[in-house]
């Protein structure tokens, strides 16, 4: 990433949450165990349909990339977010600030193309049931797949490079927990009209017309059935909660307003959501379920055969 000369800060100050001293272990733990919980849930999906005949379907397979996306998106946020609340405070590189940037936008915009592939599936396989084995065959699956991860990480490579080398000439005080949009264009010492545009051009189009894609869907999907099935109502859960937070987060919210609603807004869509997903299709969804069950099983009977001829 060519920062050029003119760039004068070499790293960035995170403040994090600012919470008294006596309530900091109590976050750090929070976050901890919400942190594990979201790797241990979205690893048990991403198992279960790879090892599962059961889950053999293209939404299943679509659910497992959802999970892998959620996965590195919690990877990535999350343990800089952990190292800042047991200090107070932290610090990270230039080029670490733009890299968590450019991973965190590229993994939040593949989150948003993976939720139309699967409004697309669920809609192929409740309104196009007779086409659907034809239409979502596993290479066209693997296309989506592909496409989705690609787009995402090459819109968000031009926006990162566009910003990064805007002029930073001090403070570098940055008012969150990771290195977000906002803050850093505030932080600018240059004008950033021109990339705030390009970013709206750019940004936009892989954001925002999946969710007008998911809106279509389900209102194709709500005229053709009444009851909506357990799968759909945990896809639409899960779209709601996170392009509801992600909407009021940059749509609503100026530029000029607090850092602390944007910062309880960013946890929702960087922690919670990851870990609310696997929670949301594991619970409502039977397929899932005895999965886990075979899957238990199948490991208490190694175990037993294992001490069994161990005893022997």
């Amino acid at each position: 990433m060519n920062i050029g000369n003119q760039t004068i800060v070499s790293e960035f100050i995170l403040l994090g949450f600012q919470i008294p001293y006596r309530y900091r272990s109590l976050l750090f733990l929070f976050f901890l165990l919400l942190f594990l919980a979201t790797i241990l849930g979205n690893l048990l999906i991403v198992v279960l349909t790879s090892l599962s005949d059961n889950l053999s379907y293209p939404m299943y397979f679509f659910l497992s990339h959802l999970s892998s996306c959620d996965l590195l998106l919690s990877a990535v946020i999350v343990p800089l977010m952990l190292d800042i609340i047991y200090r107070d405070s932290g610090s990270i590189s230039f080029f670490g600030c733009f890299t968590q940037f450019y991973l965190f936008g590229a993994l939040a915009t593949t989150e948003c193309l993976l939720l139309s592939v699967m409004s697309y599936d669920r809609y192929m396989a409740i309104c196009n049931p007779l086409r659907y084995s034809s239409v979502m065959s596993f290479q066209r699956g693997l296309h989506l797949v592909f496409w989705c991860w690609f787009i995402a990480f090459s819109v968000m490579l031009n926006t990162t490079f566009q910003i990064s080398s805007l002029q930073f000439c001090g403070p570098n005080v940055i008012d969150h927990f990771f290195c977000d949009l906002a803050p850093l264009l505030q932080l600018s010492c240059s004008d950033t009209s021109s990339v705030e545009m390009q970013n709206l051009l750019t940004g936009a189009p892989p954001t925002f017309l999946p969710l007008l894609y998911i809106t279509g869907t389900y209102i194709s999907i709500f005229v053709n059935i009444v009851k909506i099935p357990t799968t759909i109502g945990s896809h639409l859960t899960v779209v709601c909660l996170f392009y509801g937070t992600l909407i009021i987060a940059y749509l609503f919210l100026s530029k000029n307003q607090t850092l602390n609603i944007h910062k309880v807004l960013s946890l929702l869509y960087t922690v919670m959501t990851p870990l609310v997903n696997p929670i949301i299709y594991c619970l409502r969804n039977r397929e899932i379920k005895i999965a886990l069950f075979k899957l238990i099983s199948t490991d208490r009977r190694a175990l037993k055969g294992h001490q069994k001829n161990v005893l022997l």
